[in-house]
């Protein structure tokens, strides 16, 4: 299970095409990997929160991730000629601070 279908993130970035699907796919695949490097998950528990357990915790970590994935990918699209990850991975570190801190 995928914690954003392509689906999902061409709602969010209101794409209504599937011209760019390929590249919403990499960038999707991009923004999960970043997340779970900036809130420090090992593999498993990146699996573990990829996965279908309904764990209280988990579904609060998963929430968590999907905004932080979510704001990733946006960005990622929107700057994706010049993209400042310097400012992203900041933003992000502040998102994920709770999970980075262990709090969720």
């Amino acid at each position: 299970m995928a914690l954003i279908s392509l689906e999902e993130a061409k709602t969010y970035l209101r794409v209504d095409a599937d011209d760019e699907d390929a590249l919403i796919g990499v960038l999707l695949s991009s923004a999960e990997k970043l997340c779970a490097d900036v809130a420090r998950l090992s593999e498993e528990q990146w699996s573990a929160v990829n996965g279908t357990d309904d764990k209280e915790q988990l579904i609060s970590l998963r929430a968590v991730l999907r905004v932080a994935i979510l704001y990733t990918l946006g960005y990622l699209y929107e700057h994706r000629e010049q993209a400042d990850h310097h400012a992203l991975t900041l933003t992000l570190r502040n998102l994920l601070f709770s999970v980075r801190e262990g709090i969720v």
